[in-house]
């Protein structure tokens, strides 16, 4: 069933727990994280970056992530994540996205502000929920970085006595707030600032978003949630975990004869349900 960003959020808030929200850039994606979110009956929301534009064009994949989420036997909500114009978070309302981020972390206070209050007015032309963000987890949401505190001079952590101007200022749904994440693949093990979601979630009151999610700690996970976090963002560690399923299945067939293709998709398609399924239980609080 096809639901908002804020209706999720809510209903996470009465559970005290977290939603994950996975990045679906092919349609092997979308039915790994339904398919894992069915099992286990959960909520869950999938999105598709800007920044995948590369990879897959919204006006592809979008369709389908729409499809597939009308038709789950959960509630889904379709994300538009890390939108960097105001036409391309336009474009994906228009398709039908029942929510949209707005990122201008990088621009002024002042610029961000006020685009974030447009992006906002649009969204709610169709009801859609908008997150947006203040302060900066560095890389791109790509998923092919490596993340650690030198490669990462650009990460700034949330103030929430800014962050609470800006919601005030916005109106939106949800704040990413950065708070030591970063995205992509992490060398060491990130040094997390939980006072900074505590505080944000305090004086703004509203959920809290973690971006950078993959390669955390079972126990960051929960202290995160129980600190104001609502949504997870998670994509690294679920591609690269439907990669190592690809490689063994070519292993495993290459001394045999022939490598299917359909094999192998079959292969990646499983090994990423079963990492969605294990991240999807530790952000349900169970």
């Amino acid at each position: 069933m096809l639901v908002t960003l804020k209706q999720i959020l809510n209903l996470c808030e009465a559970r005290q727990c977290a939603a994950g929200s996975f990045n679906t850039p092919n349609l092997e994606s979308v039915m790994a994280v339904i398919e894992a979110a069915e099992e286990l009956d959960v909520p869950v929301i999938i999105q598709h970056a800007q920044v995948h534009e590369e990879i897959m064009p919204l006006c592809v994949i979008g369709p389908i992530m729409l499809d597939f989420a009308r038709r789950a036997k959960v509630p889904v909500c379709v994300h538009l994540d890390h939108g960097e114009t105001l036409d391309y978070i336009c474009g994906a309302l228009r398709m039908g996205f029942t929510s949209v981020m707005y990122d201008g972390s990088v621009l002024s206070f002042e610029e961000n502000s006020a685009n974030t209050k447009m992006a906002v007015s649009f969204a709610a032309q169709t009801g859609a929920s908008v997150e947006a963000e203040i302060g900066s987890m560095g890389k791109r949401e790509t998923g092919s970085g490596q993340a650690n505190e030198k490669e990462d001079p650009d990460k700034i952590y949330t103030d929430p006595g800014q962050a609470k101007r800006f919601v005030e200022a916005t109106g939106i749904d949800a704040l990413a707030c950065s708070f030591g994440t970063t995205h992509g693949v992490y060398l060491s093990k990130p040094k997390l600032d939980f006072s900074v979601v505590e505080n944000v979630r305090s004086l703004t009151g509203i959920p809290v978003v973690m971006h950078g999610g993959s390669g955390v700690s079972e126990e960051d996970f929960r202290k995160a949630i129980r600190a104001g976090v609502r949504k997870i963002n998670y994509y690294t560690y679920m591609a690269l975990a439907g990669g190592d399923g690809v490689k063994a299945q070519i292993k495993e067939e290459a001394f045999d004869g022939p490598v299917m293709y359909h094999d192998v998709v079959s292969r990646g398609v499983r090994e990423m349900k079963e990492n969605c399924k294990e991240a999807m239980r530790i952000f349900a609080m169970r």
